[in-house]
């Protein structure tokens, strides 16, 4: 009897890890409510067209606490509820790292 080898099929290419050095900060451009206190300083806060307090965001779109030069927030420890709520990697930032694919090029 002859015995056929395996074929060994390329394996897929892995999905890049998620991680903060592999980031572009795509959340840092969503609409961020601040519906409990976390201590985000005033000059973060802005108001919007319903009265509500949200973060504010620089005409670039981007969150003002963000650091441009390193992509990371600024106000980390006290950043808001729904940024803390918001996990890397989970569905919600895998969808909105797809909106913005071009980042990752």
């Amino acid at each position: 009897m002859t015995v056929i080898p395996l074929l060994q099929l390329p394996a897929e290419p892995a999905e890049p890890a998620v991680t903060c050095s592999t980031c572009a900060a795509c959340c840092c451009q969503l609409e961020v409510m601040l519906i409990t206190d976390t201590g985000v300083p005033e000059r973060f806060i802005d108001t919007d067209d319903w009265g509500g307090e949200v973060m504010l965001r620089l005409d670039d779109g981007w969150c003002a606490a963000l650091d441009r030069d390193t992509m990371m927030c600024t106000i980390y420890d006290k950043r808001p509820l729904i940024c803390r709520e918001f996990e890397m990697g989970a569905p919600e930032c895998i969808t909105e790292r797809e909106g913005i694919a071009t980042a990752y090029l």
